[in-house]
Parts: C-alpha cells; structure tokens; sequence
C-alpha cells in the first residue's frame, strides 16, 4: 500500500467514527446541560464547594466564578510545583523554579498546556497526576461551560440568566469527560501505552552509561489530554513518545478523542436552541475548514522535492516512521485547528508551507473544530461577525437566531476577535525588538522568526504546541507567554459571556422573507469566507516575513 493511499484511508476511516459519535455525544451533552437533576456525587461536590447548583446567575455573576475558580486553581498548582521537592513521590525532583512554576500554572488553567520544560525530568508523580491531570479535566469542562452559557443566551428570551457555572462545571467533568477518559484510558492501555506509579529506571547498557526512563500514569492522562484538547505530554516528546503512543492505532484514536467533542458539541447546540439545522450548518463550517486543511498539509508533504524526498517517500524528517506522513499531518491538522497541542512530530521539520498550515490553523482562532467549548464559541462569534457583514450589504438590521445583532452585539464580537492578534503580534515585535528573546532562537532568518510567532500565537491562542528550535526556558518567555496564556483564554471569556447576558435579554423577533436562513449552505459559505479573510488581513503580513518566505525559498 502506498503512503499517500494509506493516509487517506487513515482520515476516511476517522470521518467514520467521527460520524458515528456525533449523534449520539451530542444529544447526550444537550441532555447533560439542560437537566435538573442533580447526582449524589455531583451533590456531594456543591456541598464541599459550597455552592448551589439551583440559583441562575446573569452574565457577570457567571464570570465572578469562572474567573474565580480558575484563580485558586493557578495559585494551587503554582504552589504544588513549588513544594514539590517535599512530597512523597517527586522522584526525587527538586521544586519547580517561580517563573516556570507561574508559566505552567498559567498553561494548564488556561487549557493551553504548554512545557518549557522537559516532563520526565522535572515533575513527579504528585504533580502530574494530582495538578496537571487535574486541571485537564476541569479547564476543559470550563470552555464546555461557557460554550453552553453563550447557546443558552441565544435560546432564552427576555431574561439575562445563562445557568449556573458550578452546576455546568461539574456536570461536564462528571458526566461527560470522566466517563469516555475511563474508557478511553483502557483502550490505550490494550494499544500499549503504560499505566503505572514506577520510578525512574535505567534501561540497557550504552556506551559511556545507561539510559534512564520513567514510569507513570500516562495512559489516562493522556486521554484526557487529547480528549480535554489540552496537549500536555507525561514526556517531552509528547505523543511521539512510544510510552504515549505506541502505534498507528493509538495515534488514530487520539486524533478521534481531540475531535469528538469539538465536534459534536454542534449537535448539542442545534439541539438547545431548537433547530438541528443551525447545528449542521457550523458543523459543515468546521467541517469543511479541517478537511480542506488536511488536505493541503498532505498533499505538501507528500510532494517530493529532491532525492532524499523520493527516497524516504516525502517530508520524513521529524516524522515518527510508525505514523508516516500521513498520520503525522491528519494529527498536526487536528491538533493545531484546535486548542490541544500535542504533537506527534517535530513541526518545525515540515516543509516551509506545511509549517505555516499549523499555523495558520492556530491564528483563524482554533475554530474547525476548536477546542472543547472555545471552538463553539469562536465559531458562534465569527457568525455573528458574518450575519453583521451580510446584513451591510444587503441594507438590513443582521438577526441569527432570532436575536438582533446591534451595536452592543457586536462590539462585543469585535473585541473578542482583536484581542488574540493583539497578543500574538505585540509579543513577537517586542521579542525582536529587544536583545535577549532573540538569542532563544536556534534559527536565523524566516525560520527563526516562525519559531517566535508560533510560540506566541500557540499561547495567546491556548494552542500549547512548539515549533521547536526555541529555547523558550527563560524568564522572558516564561513570563510574557504565562502572561499571554492567560489573557488569551479569560479575556475572550469576558466579552462572550457579555454576549450571552446580552442575547438572552432580547425578546426573539419572527422570520420575515428577507431574514437570512443561516441554515443553509449559503451562510456556510459566507462564514467560511468571512473567517478565512479575517485571519488572511491579521496575520497576512507576519506569516508572509516567515512560513511564506521560507516556502517559496524552498
């Protein structure tokens, strides 16, 4: 079989699977989060917490507890990493040092999970499993909840209450992520990956010495890596590593768990606004973005340019051989198009054009499909963004759902789309500006400035993954990538639950014959393009002074 035949088969049979869950996953997250019924373990929870489940909150209510929540949350895993050369199971690792404990507690609340430090060399049993594990199930379970407050605020009417964050909170951890993790991580475990609480051994006789590894409880934190799209790996080599993913099986189900719920949360918001059209509609928007993507970053690695090329069958350097390239770029596709991270190659080896594809994904705000809940509601902003530009050519007050789009609406809209280019664009000029940050790169030229601006725009976009080739362990980049982490996650937050409080307050106005059906291809259209042109006159003039210059150098 052929690479280029076995690649396509691979991403044939994960649309297949993908297919199958998405009915079935989606309605069963409508029924999670319109419920009133309340588990005992869920009830045992609220009562620690102190919380009641039963009280709907208004939009800033609703973010005093996600901003509060993922507060304490950064304080207590920067103090777990801090104190971790006391605790029993450390491995003997010395505490993590302040600014990389704040970049990796900022990392991992922000469902960003990025590492500017190698895995199994600094963190013990107790951090990963009791802080980073942790805290990818609930930053995940986090965006899932403000995801349903914005769907909640376009299908309530004359009312500003969008729920209740604890309730949401630990709904999506107990009944959604728990249970596929707990199935998942057997299924890992059948596919070879470990699952255990060794300690550091040495493996084999080498010259000049052995060579040590680590054991670990990777299994399940990987699945909730991928499934949370949060991308911190036990190891440094991510889902390269064979301990993480042993074989082309497993890689293929972890692209399946970094897509199942990003995914069908389009179902669930058909389903709660009431009309399963709506659903189809961002779903096909999604849909056609990924494959689109995916077929490019194959076709750019596929195509030989050389000898060596011919040799080894296309773009094999940093390529793991048990995936190949194909496996290696529907992985890359998925994990860069949402907010997960992980990588199972070497990404600043892909070809100058499949380098910037990453990217690329990353910059059109991890959308197709996005990460688990911040993809939803990225997509739902750029429709209101669309509706907005539809209704100024045709002369018309824009309505989506049945909610107008005025000039509050869409301020809110605009601020959320600026901020992250902001971050993105203002951080890499700076990095450049000044000396030090420069010398981090192990590139010159257009390759060494797409190492810097995929860094800043893999943090500011919650993205996690690395180019590589960037020495990003200094007080510079652990500092203002920690910085830009968080803002990139909370901000945006801000002004989509303001959204929300804002949409659930108007009264629905009816359909009329110039209403645009924003169920129809049509608006898929329009939303695709209205996406790609936003992000093309962002960031058109940074990837053209890196992943653009260096393609067409080639």
């Amino acid at each position: 079989m052929s690479p280029v035949l076995a690649g396509v088969l691979q991403l044939l049979a994960l649309i297949v699977a993908l297919g199958l869950s998405y009915r079935p996953l989606g309605d069963h997250m409508a029924r999670v989060y319109s419920s009133e019924k309340h588990y005992r373990p869920e009830k045992w929870i609220y009562k620690a917490i102190g919380a009641n489940p039963n009280v709907e909150m208004r939009w800033p209510a609703y973010l005093r507890g996600v901003l509060a929540f993922s507060a304490v949350s950064v304080l207590f895993l920067y103090l777990l990493q801090r104190i971790q050369g006391s605790l029993p199971g450390s491995l003997g690792f010395v505490s993590i040092d302040p600014d990389q404990a704040f970049n990796t507690a900022a990392s991992f609340v922000a469902n960003t999970n990025w590492q500017s430090y190698y895995g199994e060399q600094a963190m013990g049993h107790v951090v990963q499993t009791g802080g980073l594990a942790v805290q990818n199930f609930v930053s995940a379970a986090v965006g899932i909840a403000v995801a349903v407050a914005l769907v909640r605020g376009f299908a309530r009417s004359r009312t500003g209450e969008l729920g209740n964050f604890w309730a949401d909170l630990v709904r999506g951890t107990v009944r959604i992520l728990l249970p596929i993790a707990v199935i998942g991580a057997l299924v890992l475990v059948a596919c070879g990956a470990i699952q255990n609480f060794a300690g550091i051994h040495e493996v084999g006789q080498f010259t000049g010495g052995t060579q040590q590894w680590n054991g670990g409880a990777v299994a399940s934190q990987e699945v909730i890596k991928e499934l949370g799209t949060n991308g911190g790996g036990y190891f440094n080599a991510n889902s390269a590593h064979p301990f993480e993913n042993p074989n082309g099986l497993s890689n293929l189900f972890e692209v399946y768990l970094i897509l199942v719920i990003p995914f069908a949360l389009t179902r669930t918001f058909g389903r709660m606004v009431g009309s399963l059209k709506q659903g189809y509609a961002i779903l096909g928007t999604m849909a056609t973005i990924w494959v689109v993507f995916t077929g490019l970053m194959m076709w750019t690695e596929f195509a030989h340019n050389g000898p060596a090329f011919d040799l080894a069958g296309g773009a094999m350097e940093g390529k793991e051989t048990r995936f190949g390239i194909g496996g290696s770029s529907i992985f890359a596709v998925a994990t860069t198009l949402t907010s997960t991270g992980a990588v199972n190659s070497f990404h600043s080896s892909y070809t100058g054009f499949g380098g910037g594809i990453t990217m690329l994904g990353m910059q059109l705000g991890e959308i197709a499909p996005g990460g688990v809940g911040s993809g939803l509601y990225g997509m739902l902003i750029m429709a209101v963004i669309a509706v907005f530009i539809a209704g100024l050519m045709v002369g018309r007050t824009p309505e989506y759902l049945g909610k107008k789009i005025g000039t509050r609406e869409i301020k809110f809209a605009a601020c959320y789309i600026l901020i992250t280019p902001a971050l993105v664009l203002c951080f890499t000029a700076a990095s450049f500006v000044l000396d030090t940050p420069s010398n981090s790169m192990t590139n010159s030229g257009a390759h060494g400035f797409s190492e810097i601006l995929y860094a800043y725009t893999s943090g500011a976009n919650n993205n996690g993954s690395a180019f590589a080739g960037l020495n990003a362990d200094t007080q510079w980049f652990n500092s203002t990538i920690g910085i830009a982490m968080l803002l990139g996650r909370f901000l945006p937050m801000v002004f989509v639950l303001a959204l929300a409080g804002s949409l659930a307050e108007q009264t629905p106005v009816p359909e009329t014959a110039g209403t645009l059906r924003t169920e129809k291809p049509l608006f898929t259209g329009l939303l695709v393009g209205t996406i790609m042109i936003i992000a093309g006159l962002t960031y058109f003039p940074a990837l053209a002074l890196g992943p653009l210059a260096e393609g067409l150098a080639a």
